[in-house]
């Protein structure tokens, strides 16, 4: 009877540890699906910091952007010392009047933009210019959902990273100013065969007004609602400084 007892407990301790087992593996698979997102998350937070942190101080050798056009890269890194304070402010005029007082969005800008796109008519951005230049250095070009969570993580990293000085400095490198040619310094020979550090308030205008779209957009004879903007950007240009909207850039 002991023995008949024994072998009955033996077999349901095995029973037990089976069926213990069996339900574990379940469990063992769910935590797998948890892990393994949450890895690859915390791997690209550390990465993006670290690249981040590193264009910080070294100049971005090289972008998306610039890797798939067909016409090559044509660039030349220039210090923003050496670049006419004109052409950031001409870019300030142009693309983001409130760059020194945001956090990286301009949320107003963003609706009005919708609000004028869905009106119908000529298409408007609401893009910052650091929200230009995180998209120009880490991603790549074009809409989508993931494309714009990306290009928000990544500005609120180099606004908190870089500062709006640095902001300026990249973007004035790595903006796309002509066919295959990419930057201030590079987009000025292009044009007007002189250096950044040489353009006058007109040429910075004319190059700032056709950054949104310089494969379209013509820089050194502009005609019509183009030439237009660029005078009204030239025009800018002097209150921008006046009204310390650069202050940020050049204190």
């Amino acid at each position: 009877m002991a023995a008949s007892l024994a072998l009955e407990a033996r077999e349901g301790g095995a029973i037990d540890r089976s069926m213990t087992a069996k339900s574990a593996f379940p469990n063992r698979r769910r935590s797998r699906w948890i892990t393994i997102p949450l890895r690859v998350i915390a791997g690209f937070v550390l990465l993006s910091l670290l690249l981040v942190t590193l264009y910080r101080f070294v100049p971005p050798p090289v972008t998306m952007t610039m890797l798939l056009d067909p016409k090559g890269i044509t660039k030349d890194w220039t210090s923003l010392k050496d670049i006419d304070p004109d052409m950031a402010r001409a870019a300030i005029a142009a693309e983001d009047g409130k760059f020194c007082s945001h956090h990286g969005f301009d949320v107003d800008a963003i609706a009005k933009a919708a609000m004028h796109n869905a009106s119908g008519g000529r298409i408007r951005g609401g893009s910052t210019i650091s929200q230009q230049t995180a998209k120009n250095v880490f991603l790549w070009q074009g809409g989508g959902f993931v494309r714009k969570g990306l290009e928000a993580w990544f500005t609120v990293l180099i606004e908190a990273i870089w500062g709006k000085r640095r902001i300026m400095e990249v973007y004035l490198n790595v903006a796309e100013t002509g066919l295959g040619t990419y930057g201030m310094e590079a987009g000025a020979q292009r044009y007007f065969g002189k250096s950044a550090a040489s353009l006058t308030p007109l040429e910075a205008a004319r190059m700032a007004a056709a950054l949104p779209q310089p494969k379209q957009r013509a820089v050194r004879n502009p005609s019509g609602w183009l030439a237009r903007h660029g005078n009204t950007i030239s025009a800018r240009i002097g209150s921008i400084a006046r009204d310390g909207l650069d202050s940020c850039v050049y204190r």
